[in-house]
């Protein structure tokens, strides 16, 4: 199976999942952002695995997608990197009661994981989620954070920072000082006010 035929059904299959959904903050349909992962993984590698599961990242744990069933239509590859993107959301629990648990879950995989798969998919996510802060900042000021489950900059500003040394192995790409200069850009403001 060559590349294209792969990420292709990847595409395909992110965009009947995420149909109807919409992002936080600014309310694009949420395909475009699996769609933004893709691009940014697209500058770090051309492993055809890694690519889908840039686009399908979110699918398990944001939409009724199984695991197995990324594995059945993909492979177990694409599957295991998109399980390390898919957060354990304790549906039994309030999103901003576990926030801080899933995120130090989330950094303790990417530091954990041997499979730089797992690396790119995560950084490429999280520069699409900073460039969305980013916009939405500009746009309403210190209001944005009223769109996320956890309200508190400096709670994020610890997650990215965390994140960032996770993701080292990826410094000397241009995705990564992208990272770096959208959490200073960001973040700085709040650091100075505490």
């Amino acid at each position: 199976m060559n590349e294209i035929a792969l990420i292709d059904r990847a595409v395909m299959f992110a965009d009947e999942k995420h149909k109807g959904s919409i992002r936080k903050g600014d309310g694009q349909p949420y395909i475009f952002h699996p769609l933004e992962v893709l691009g940014i993984a697209s500058l770090l590698t051309k492993d055809e695995d890694i690519l889908a599961a840039a686009v399908l990242h979110d699918t398990v744990e944001d939409t009724d997608a199984t695991k197995e069933e990324i594995e059945k239509l993909f492979n177990s590859h694409v599957a295991e990197l998109v399980a390390s993107e898919s957060e354990n959301k304790r549906k039994n629990q309030t999103k901003e009661s576990t926030w801080e648990i899933r995120k130090q879950e989330a950094i303790d995989t990417v530091k954990a994981s041997k499979d730089i798969g797992t690396k790119i998919i995560c950084i490429s996510d999280k520069v699409s989620n900073l460039r969305s802060f980013n916009r939405l900042i500009l746009d309403k000021g210190d209001e944005a954070w009223n769109n996320f489950n956890m309200k508190d900059p400096l709670k994020h500003y610890w997650y990215y920072s965390e994140l960032k040394n996770a993701l080292k192995e990826l410094q000397d790409t241009a995705v990564y000082k992208e990272y770096c200069f959208l959490v200073d850009a960001i973040f700085n403001r709040y650091l100075k006010e505490n």
